[in-house]
């Protein structure tokens, strides 16, 4: 018997923007109806206090969460705990992200995201390889002797996941556009980042496949007047998409806000680049054995180089309001739709309309998550997030 149920009493997140007086209807875990009316039709009714609903967040570069880091547990008990504690702050999609690492760590964490799709884990999308293909000179926390350029077997493992969604940041002056089509051509999501790429270099792996670069600005080589380098090239570019980490440490904010003025509006996502901290119970962790330290949400090394962030989505969102200065409506769609989209799942994720999974987050008027949904089961709880 199919269950209903009606989101009612809140500002909802349309494609014309916040709307009130909508009952949002979900029937076996998909959109079916919106329509006008506190609380439309029969089914259980979800009254949302006046708050906001949007789309799920959706976040395509997790390192860990809940005092997991992916690297050290390439497994899906890791995998449900990462996705879990992303849950509290609203991610009900994500792609664990794997840092630069030997091959057999590699194949372990592309059949443990496969497994954990075939078991129905909540919120997991796909695997996000980082590295092990970049740019010494741009390496950030990366470990350089990880760092080699893939033979034949190791990239149809690259390409092997077989289900959900396969993304590789990679420094692209170090493949042969020819190799960068293939892997497009093969379903790769490949994304340039930690690279020494001139502004040529990178305009020409935009024509070869290459789909968006990873946290613009971050590990790069930087826009200047004579030489735009990577940044330049990804700004100009109108089809690529680009990451941004809204945390207050990677990036200012007056770029940030160039940056977002300079791209068709789609085509800017946040992302959180989220260490073990995020949701756990532990300021530290460790990367390659090495201790890295949080404070006040900024993790680096010993040396002070920056170890991903302890960023979650609703922060990332409440940063691109209060800090940036765009509307709520873009920065949940920086947040949902835009990754969506990015990963090829803009049909069904992302947005909030008939036929659409309910993916569904509801903010207080502090923009906090009070409750989360993922395919219309409640997957998470008030959070300080």
């Amino acid at each position: 018997m199919s269950h209903t149920t009606v989101f009612h009493n809140a500002h909802v997140l349309t494609e014309r923007g916040f709307e009130r007086d909508l009952g949002v209807v979900v029937e076996d875990g998909h959109i079916v109806a919106v329509l006008p009316g506190e609380a439309p039709g029969a089914g259980e009714q979800v009254d949302l206090q006046g708050g906001y609903l949007v789309p799920g967040f959706i976040d395509t570069q997790v390192n860990g969460g809940g005092d997991v880091l992916f690297n050290d547990a390439p497994t899906v008990d890791g995998l449900r705990r990462i996705a879990a504690a992303h849950r509290r702050f609203g991610t009900t999609g994500l792609m664990p992200t794997l840092i630069s690492d030997d091959v057999a760590v590699m194949q372990r964490a592309i059949e443990a995201v496969r497994e954990a799709i075939a078991q129905g884990v909540p919120g997991i999308l796909g695997i996000h390889l980082e590295g092990p293909y970049l740019a010494e000179a741009r390496k950030g926390v990366h470990d350089p002797h990880r760092f080699h350029t893939p033979d034949a077997a190791e990239l149809d493992l690259i390409a092997a996941l077989g289900v959900g969604r396969t993304m590789v940041t990679l420094a692209p002056e170090r493949f042969a556009p020819a190799t960068l089509r293939a892997l497009a051509d093969r379903g790769v999501i490949v994304c340039a980042g930690h690279t020494a790429a001139t502004y040529e270099q990178l305009r020409d792996a935009f024509a070869a496949g290459v789909r968006g670069v990873t946290h613009l600005f971050n590990a790069m080589t930087p826009l200047g007047s004579r030489e735009p380098g990577a940044v330049g090239a990804a700004l100009e570019d109108p089809d690529s998409w680009c990451g941004i980490i809204v945390d207050g440490y990677h990036v200012h904010e007056a770029a940030l806000r160039v940056a977002i003025a300079a791209k068709p509006r789609g085509r800017m996502m946040l992302v959180t680049d989220a260490m073990p901290p995020v949701g756990g119970e532990r300021e530290g962790f460790s990367l390659y054995g090495v201790p890295m330290t949080c404070r006040d949400g900024k993790c680096t090394t010993a040396d002070g180089t920056l170890a991903g962030s302890a960023l979650d989505m609703a922060s990332a969102v409440r940063n691109t309001v209060e800090r940036v200065g765009l509307p709520l409506d873009e920065a949940c769609r920086m947040a949902s739709a835009y990754p969506a989209d990015f990963l090829g799942l803009g049909g069904e994720l992302g947005r909030i309309a008939p036929g659409y999974r309910a993916d569904l987050v509801w903010l207080d008027a502090g923009l906090r998550v009070q409750g989360s949904w993922i395919g219309g089961r409640q997957a998470g709880s008030a959070s300080p997030g």
